[in-house]
């Protein structure tokens, strides 16, 4: 059953992103050809007054088709007669939609719920914290040179510290103070983690425009992460094998967060939404990010790119995607991120 809900809720968030793309594309008059959610064989398809609606096996993503897209067609509905303004739109519409759903999600997941705050309430005697001075009243405003939004960017930066020092930028009663903490390395429910030794203050009834300004900041911060992780990824300093988690992981994280709660569901789902937002809008080929660079060249230039170069760039990128996509799924499954 929890399963059930966490494929339903993982579908929900590739029906935003190519709804997007959709309304876009009927806002700026093309012609839609086809609106799937899910790859592979056909499950089920309803063929409307010009679209052809389908489901199908696979719930790993989803696309839609569009007149021209592909090939240009000489047809005011194309996608190929429009100008790169308007193409632009309807490509960013998927990632706008994402981003939109998450704030909504965090919005109302927030003002039921409340959230934490990055000033200190408490800290814990003969700890790093307390020997480095950090104080109850605390605001922490910057960890090694970068911005704190939220007790998530803390937390992070302590553990991408490895033990080395941290340090910290706070407010004190409107002063500000710099503190340099070295974390230790405790136990915490079976995992080996680096702490400082505080606790955060927390907003438990917060107001409606108290519950939008956090939703900002974690949407904020997680762009952030995002970007973050990808960048360390990619210089090898994320262990693939025990922190990267593809379809599988995300499955199982989502089964899991349906067990505690609707609450704690549809903030993981807010949570990939912005991933997938980030991870979309990347400057590689086949990504909504490597059209718009496409798009702008032609922009810029004012001249069209040709079909086969796009076509040739898009298909590399599309396989080099599915290949990684296929790894981290046999990566998922041969050697599962541990819970």
């Amino acid at each position: 059953m929890y399963i059930i809900a966490a494929i339903l809720g993982f579908s929900l968030l590739i029906i935003v992103h190519e709804l997007g793309h959709f309304i876009m594309a009927k806002v700026n008059g093309i012609k839609v050809e086809e609106f799937s959610i899910g790859m592979g064989p056909e499950v089920f398809s309803h063929k409307g007054k010009e679209t052809q609606y389908s489901l199908r096996l696979f719930p790993i993503g989803g696309y839609v088709k569009m007149l021209g897209e592909e090939e240009v067609i000489e047809d005011e509905r194309s996608f190929s007669s429009k100008s790169p303004i308007r193409r632009i739109s309807v490509i960013l519409a998927g990632a706008t939609m994402n981003i939109l759903f998450a704030l909504v999600i965090f919005t109302v997941f927030f003002f039921n719920r409340g959230f934490s705050t990055q000033t200190v309430s408490k800290v814990v005697e003969n700890s790093p914290a307390f020997e480095s001075g950090l104080q109850a009243g605390d605001t922490i405003l910057k960890i090694d040179g970068s911005k704190v939004f939220t007790p998530s960017d803390v937390s992070i930066g302590i553990q991408l510290s490895k033990g080395d020092n941290v340090n910290l930028l706070v407010d004190r009663n409107g002063e500000k103070k710099e503190l340099s903490i070295t974390p230790k390395l405790v136990e915490d429910n079976g995992s080996q983690v680096y702490q400082i030794g505080f606790y955060y203050s927390a907003v438990e009834k917060p107001t409606i425009g108290e519950s939008i300004k956090a939703t900002f900041n974690e949407t904020i911060s997680l762009v952030g992460q995002t970007y973050k992780s990808l960048k360390l990824l990619v210089t090898g300093k994320l262990n693939f094998k025990t922190d990267v988690g593809g379809p599988v992981t995300i499955i199982k994280i989502s089964g899991q967060a349906a067990k505690s709660g609707i609450y704690t569901l549809a903030y993981f789902l807010a949570f990939i939404s912005i991933n997938l937002a980030v991870f979309n809008l990347l400057p590689f080929p086949a990504l909504d990010g490597g059209w718009t660079v496409i798009l702008l060249i032609e922009l810029i230039t004012r001249r069209k790119v040709p079909d086969k170069i796009v076509g040739a760039v898009n298909y590399v990128g599309f396989m080099i995607l599915i290949g990684f996509m296929i790894i981290v799924t046999l990566k998922d499954i041969i050697f599962p991120v541990k819970l």
